[in-house]
């Protein structure tokens, strides 16, 4: 009696603007206010630092637009592990799923929830990371990894009770981080130094590497490359997490329309925040500064400049308000792939079912755990790095699969069909292999763990098809 009023589909519950702010909510997280000093290292110009926030936004409209088509023909929870599937096949689908589930989803959880904790320190310093309670080996508990599990924990736990209460967290917290950065924005421009910002734009497009004492260092045409491709790295990371609106696709209203739209739409406002912020720190900022902001907290530095000594507490509620709704938006999304996957036969049995607010409960808590063993490794933030190769590489083989699923069902129903197809998505293919070329050839280092990552899913998956027939002779 009890498994019959158990739902067995999940509720649309999600607006246009609601999914609009998880795509905007579920991309800001720490990393804008952060990763421009490493870029800034890398590059060495003010035209280069925007130039690299400029293509990584291109990229990433350019896949918004494109995966429009994808979800307009599968508007069902999953997202891109569907679209894989179906153009490709389910060994395909799985090792997306398996390399989302090992680091993907679970490692940027555990990396933004300990950015809201490092940031939480700045007010409450009995939270620093740099307090030890318990050391074992490499394994180091900090109050500011507890505090990051704890967020985790109550994030997860207000999500098992239905989609509204994280669409609730979403949109406020989406909005207000949305207008403080808007606000850190206009009141840079109106405090912008112009003797800093002319000094910043003299020899604005010379790649070269700036050290850290404030010298300068050629590049040879290969370093060079090898410098955009490592730069890339951290603007990507910023960027990422954009399709997690598609995992979710059993919960929008309209999905054929709404999921393509608000993929667009908060991509567009997530790129053009983006660049401003950083045209923002090269208005008040010398170059030199920002590459040797204190463990490359640009935006600190920066606010100390706009706001004086209240910048610090500014920027530390802004971006504990912004890593908090970014993980809402990252745990309320992650656990729908795995309840596809499970329905598949490729995950835990449990996951596939619903709970009475019709979410994926076990899901939710195998995220949670996953992400909360990785804020206690403290290797995230490495991983992170390393899987940036193949994120790239599982976005290019979906967009690859509008051209597969247009020669292999040219009668399926598209409400949407990709912008600019098929020169657009091309132009993402060609990108993101040049991305993954220079990586290979320069930085080898952001791609074996990753692809180790993936390929390590190749027996789970055989393993799980295996049990699964098994379970149901």
């Amino acid at each position: 009696m009890k498994g019959t009023l158990e739902p067995t589909e999940m509720k649309r519950e999600l607006s246009l603007l609601d999914a609009t702010l998880i795509v905007a909510g579920s991309m800001i997280g720490s990393g804008i206010f952060i990763v421009s000093a490493d870029i800034i290292r890398n590059v060495g110009s003010a035209g280069w630092l925007i130039a690299v926030w400029l293509i990584t936004g291109l990229m990433t409209l350019i896949a918004a637009i494109s995966y429009g088509e994808l979800s307009a023909m599968f508007p069902k929870a999953g997202g891109q592990y569907v679209y894989l599937r179906e153009a490709y096949n389910p060994l395909i689908g799985f090792l997306y799923g398996w390399s989302f589930f090992a680091v993907i989803q679970t490692g940027t959880i555990a990396a933004v929830g300990v950015a809201f904790a490092k940031f939480t320190a700045y007010l409450i310093p009995s939270v620093s990371e740099d307090i030890v309670l318990f050391e074992m080996g490499s394994v180091i508990i900090s109050p500011a990894r507890v505090l990051a599990i704890g967020v985790i924990i109550l994030l997860t736990y207000i999500n098992t009770k239905g989609v509204k209460g994280g669409k609730m967290i979403q949109t406020s917290f989406t909005l207000t981080k949305l207008l403080s950065l808007f606000g850190l924005i206009v009141f840079g421009f109106i405090m912008l130094k112009p003797d800093v910002w002319d000094a910043n734009w003299t020899n604005a497009w010379t790649l070269q590497k700036l050290n850290v004492d404030g010298s300068l260092q050629s590049y040879t045409t290969a370093a060079a490359l090898a410098a955009v491709s490592a730069a890339m790295v951290g603007s990507i990371f910023s960027s990422d997490a954009w399709n997690n609106v598609t995992f979710i696709a059993g919960e929008i209203k309209n999905p054929q329309r709404n999921i393509g739209l608000s993929l667009f739409l908060g991509t567009l406002i997530v790129t053009v925040v983006y660049v401003l912020a950083n045209l923002v720190y090269v208005a008040v900022l010398p170059l030199t500064e920002i590459a040797t902001a204190d463990k490359d907290r640009v935006a600190v530095t920066a606010s100390q400049v706009i706001f004086g000594n209240a910048g610090t507490i500014i920027i530390a509620l802004m971006i504990m308000v912004s890593t908090f709704g970014c993980n809402n938006g990252l745990i309320l999304a992650g656990a729908r792939v795995y309840h596809t996957m499970a329905n598949d036969g490729l995950f835990f049995r449990k996951t596939a079912s619903l709970n009475k607010h019709a979410v994926p409960e076990f899901g939710l808590w195998i995220q949670c755990i996953m992400a909360s063993v990785l804020c206690l490794s403290g290797r995230y933030g490495q991983l992170l790095d390393m899987i940036s190769f193949v994120v790239v590489v599982f976005y290019m083989l979906t967009i690859f699969g509008i051209y597969v699923l247009r020669s292999k069902l040219p009668d399926a129903d598209r409400p949407y069909k990709a912008f600019g197809y098929p020169y657009l998505p091309a132009l993402y293919i060609i990108m993101g292999l040049t991305f993954c070329t220079l990586l290979i050839l320069y930085k080898q280092e952001f791609v074996w763990v990753g692809l180790g990552i993936m390929l390590s899913g190749v027996p789970i998956y055989y393993l799980w098809r295996a049990t699964d027939k098994k379970s149901e002779v």
